[in-house]
């Protein structure tokens, strides 16, 4: 039954991913209406085009620290659920917008409330799990963001831009009254000294009649570690290895084109030249990449984060090298089901791995002593990279073609491969005690 309430609680507080994906899948079926001036009064040019998709991965890189500081001030609950008014504000301008400098900050806030959920949604949901169960419910942050997407995906290939915002826009309504009456997390209440309270949120996700005693001295001991001075503790060997780690990972997560196809799936599934409806091609990507997630659940405690990640790599290599031999060698609208292929590949090896994982292992990487402000680091530059790549994808692709872009993503995988090949540690199994020693561990 603790299993049950961990799963459930982990779910809800996973649901600000679902709100982040529905912003991130949005721009894929809107973009045909919006540039042919029937979603607004005004149609932005290439250009303008790319800061609609890339403004909301700004305003994630630009939450992830200063919502870092929040959640070890404030806690990590109070935090999240600080995030849903704005959330909201930023879908009501994208609704009303008429002006495109309307539709730019929209996209900013709603990036901004999404992103923030990066750091705080995966430290929350690792915070409340078992040593067990932690691998499991780190996927959760993933799971929850693609099945977002899926939805953006399916309600706009059947509704027009207006009632795909406004479906967006309830969503952070429902996680509101979801969330709020959820448990904060135990580790920070005891970390803040309010023992009692950490006690009566252990019992509601362990049972109350589990014995939680040794949960609460590992998290008082943890809590101690928080007077020493945050500079010392993110100059240590151990944290500057793991920051290292981390950031690689976020880095190759996003460089390897995940966001580029995401966002401009209608145009590539345009360009080619595939039978398939656009918008039904997009519902077709969103579902691999939602079942492929579920499957990295099932797989990352057995096969553990390390092989996941290299079988991730090899697949997104795979794949991006067959698109750049299509759009180079063998456009024809005869074989335009390739680019469909690859692209499936490509959400599949993206999903299992190189998906869930950094997240879960940006929550396995640093003590709780500097936790907060390592990850809200390791989450800006994932979502400064994806800013870049989502922000420079349709400029370059104009400039030098779809076959040079995808050979750059191409070279992105291979160097993944061998970053995780030679330098990712295993954390499958251990406590956070065992990880840290495994990276101060000096090689010989």
């Amino acid at each position: 039954m603790s299993a049950a309430v961990q799963f459930i609680v982990g779910l809800i507080a996973a649901f600000g991913a679902f709100c982040l994906g529905a912003v991130i899948g949005w721009s894929g079926p809107a973009e045909e209406e919006i540039k042919a001036e029937v979603a607004y009064s005004f149609a932005p040019d290439t250009a303008e085009w790319g800061l609609v998709g890339s403004l909301m991965t700004l305003g994630a890189a630009c939450s992830c620290i200063p919502v870092g500081y929040l959640i070890g001030k404030i806690g990590r609950k109070v935090t999240m659920l600080c995030l849903l008014p704005p959330f909201v504000i930023g879908w009501l301008l994208i609704i009303a917008a008429v002006h495109i400098s309307m539709l730019l900050v929209g996209r900013f806030i709603v990036g901004f409330c999404g992103g923030a959920f990066c750091v705080a949604g995966p430290m929350y949901t690792t915070e409340i799990a078992e040593i067990k169960y932690r691998g499991i419910m780190g996927c959760f942050f993933q799971l929850l963001i693609v099945h977002g997407v899926l939805y953006s995906f399916v309600v706009g290939a059947f509704v027009n831009t207006l009632y795909l915002s406004i479906a967006c826009a309830i969503l952070p309504v429902i996680y509101f009254l979801m969330f709020m009456c959820m448990p904060e997390s135990p580790v920070y209440l005891a970390q803040k000294g309010k023992t009692e309270r950490a006690e009566k949120a252990l019992k509601f996700l362990r049972g109350k009649d589990v014995d939680v005693s040794g949960e609460l001295k590992d998290a008082a001991l943890d809590s101690q570690k928080e007077k020493t001075s945050i500079g010392k503790t993110l100059c240590r060997k151990v944290t500057l290895k793991g920051l290292f780690l981390s950031i690689g990972l976020m880095i190759f997560q996003q460089f390897t084109g995940i966001n580029a196809i995401i966002f401009y799936t209608t145009f590539i599934f345009t360009s080619a030249g595939s039978s398939l409806e656009p918008r039904f091609s997009t519902i077709i990507v969103g579902v691999v990449m939602a079942s492929s997630t579920v499957v990295s659940i099932f797989l990352i405690e057995r096969l553990g984060r390390k092989m996941l990640l290299l079988i991730s790599s090899f697949m997104m290599g795979a794949s991006t090298l067959t698109m750049a031999l299509y759009f180079g060698l063998l456009l024809s609208s005869d074989v335009g089901w390739l680019a469909l292929i690859a692209i499936c590949i490509f959400i599949i090896g993206f999903s299992f791995g190189f998906g869930p994982v950094p997240w879960v292992m940006m929550a396995e990487l640093f003590a709780e002593d500097v936790k907060a402000l390592a990850g809200s680091i390791a989450g800006t530059t994932n979502w400064l990279s994806a800013f870049v790549v989502t922000l420079l994808f349709p400029v370059l692709n104009e400039k030098i073609g779809a076959t040079a872009c995808f050979g750059i993503f191409f070279g992105f995988a291979v160097c993944a491969f061998l970053f995780v090949l030679f330098l990712i540690p295993e954390t499958k199994g251990k406590t956070l005690n065992e990880i840290q020693a495994k990276l101060g561990e000096k090689k010989e």
